[in-house]
C-alpha cells in the first residue's frame, strides 16, 4: 500500500518561502501525473500546480510566477517551492501521485500558514 507524507510546511510571514516535498512509503512506478492541492478553512479543495511524467506543468492562476512544481523520483515524485507567499495562500497542501491511469494516491495534508 502506498503512502504518501508530505513535509515542508508551517509558518512563515508575507513575502517567505516554503518548500513541500511529498515522499512515498513504496517506490511508484508507472507515474502520469503528479500535482498540489490545497483546501483553505470554507473553501473546496483546488488544484495549485501539476507536472506530468514529460515535464509539461500546470499553474493556478493565483500562483503563477510565484510557485514552481517539479518532479522527483520513485520515492519522492514530487516537490513545490513557494515564493513570495501571501495570507491568501494559507491551506492544508496535499500531493497527489496518479500512475498507471488508474491509481491515484494523496498525502494526509500538510498546513501552510502565511502571516501578514
Amino acid at each position: 500500500q502506498v503512502q504518501l507524507v508530505e513535509s515542508g510546511g508551517g509558518l512563515v510571514q508575507a513575502g517567505g518561502s516554503l518548500r513541500l516535498s511529498c515522499a512515498s512509503s513504496r517506490s511508484i512506478f508507472g507515474i502520469n501525473n503528479m500535482g498540489w492541492y490545497r483546501q483553505a478553512p470554507g473553501k473546496q479543495r483546488e488544484l495549485v500546480a501539476a507536472i506530468t511524467s514529460g515535464g509539461n506543468t500546470n499553474y493556478a492562476d493565483s500562483v503563477k510566477g510565484r510557485f514552481t512544481i517539479s518532479g522527483g523520483n520513485a520515492r519522492n515524485p514530487v516537490f513545490l517551492q513557494m515564493n513570495s507567499l501571501i495570507p491568501d495562500d494559507t491551506a492544508v497542501y496535499y500531493c497527489n501521485v496518479k500512475a498507471y491511469m488508474t491509481r491515484d494516491y494523496w498525502g494526509q495534508g500538510t498546513q501552510v500558514t502565511v502571516s501578514s
